[in-house]
């Protein structure tokens, strides 16, 4: 039984969930928390909105492709997106140490303004805090954000023995990008991050298909690994993941070997898990390269009634191994 808070409780593995369901969810027990998913589906009226919050402290808060500004409106986005939901308000607070150079809070905000012009959101509300030199590291950055939902958007029955598993393309990149910056590691191909705004490949999806795809999430904390230990972890079935079908870019392969990393538990931040319905799964798929961060989608799996609750990596040679969800995180402080 810890006694303090570590590191590893923020990294999205056992310790997270842990610290989740025995301490907030007892403190805070509604039947709208109780769900845990990426965002809260709400009644408003006669409508249905969505809500989430996340705060990002990302260190360093510069890193290849991309910085924590953009980050933080595209994690919003899409933590709205995979909740079957429309983004379309986000607010902002802000926590800045004192000397960091305004500059680099300008590079940060025009990033934010960007990235809601490209994702089609507006900030319309926020907060600033400054705190004494040495008790803030740089900037932190919370988001909230409301979407809309449609009825016939949502999913018309929970995921399913048969269902296939969809990834819309590689893994590990954001992760190791940042690593690569924090650690001054030399490489000699850039690994840049997959931040992106998933909204532009959900949206078109739902409404292409409404109702077809049974569960969503992005593959932040803990990785890919962690996310489809999520999903059975919710229902009474088993998945099976064929490792030669998850895209892993050769130079970020090479990373991981070299740091004794397995890119299956390492964050993305513009991948997506899709268990879509197993009749639709071939055509989803086809749609899905057609659009913007769906191009190199692959299947990558689907769900079992065999060993439910386990997580199945299929290897090449017919083996298989587990594939557990983490105490804590390979790579603390990517998000």
């Amino acid at each position: 039984m810890k006694s303090h808070i570590l590191l590893s409780h923020g990294g999205g593995g056992k310790l997270t969930r842990d610290l989740i369901r025995d301490r907030f969810l007892p403190a805070f027990s509604n039947p709208y928390l109780e769900k845990l998913g990426d965002s809260a589906l709400l009644l408003a009226g006669r409508e249905k909105i969505t809500f989430t919050t996340d705060s990002y402290v990302i260190h360093p808060p510069f890193f290849p492709g991309g910085n924590i500004g953009e980050l933080a409106i595209y994690g919003t986005v899409n933590d709205l997106s995979v909740s079957f939901s429309e983004p379309l308000f986000i607010s902002t607070g802000f926590i800045i140490e004192e000397g960091f150079p305004l500059n680099k809070l300008d590079e940060i905000l025009i990033s934010m303004k960007e990235a809601c012009i490209r994702a089609g959101v507006q900030v319309v509300t926020g907060d600033t805090k400054v705190v004494e030199k040495g008790k803030g590291d740089g900037i932190f950055i919370n988001t909230s954000g409301i979407g809309r939902v449609e009825e016939e958007w949502l999913p018309q029955t929970p995921p399913t023995a048969g269902d296939k598993i969809l990834l819309n393309g590689t893994v590990a990149d954001h992760g190791i990008a940042v690593m690569t910056t924090r650690e001054n590691l030399p490489v000699e191909s850039e690994i840049v991050s997959d931040t992106a705004p998933l909204n532009l490949l959900i949206l078109p999806l739902l409404k292409q298909f409404p109702g077809k795809i049974r569960f969503m999430r992005d593959a932040t904390r803990g990785g890919l690994a962690t996310v489809i230990n999520e999903i059975v972890d919710h229902t009474l079935l088993g998945s099976e993941l064929w490792e030669e079908s998850i895209p892993v870019r050769e130079d970020t392969q090479a990373l991981c070997d070299l740091l004794g990393l397995d890119p299956l538990y390492i964050a993305n931040e513009g991948k997506a898990v899709f268990i879509v319905e197993k009749e639709s799964g071939e055509e989803i798929l086809e749609f899905m390269k057609t659009l913007p961060f769906g191009e190199n989608s692959s299947v990558i799996g689907e769900l079992t009634p065999r060993h439910p609750g386990r997580v199945i990596l299929k290897t090449p040679t017919g083996g298989g191994r587990i594939l557990d969800i983490p105490i804590g995180d390979q790579l603390p402080r990517i998000c």
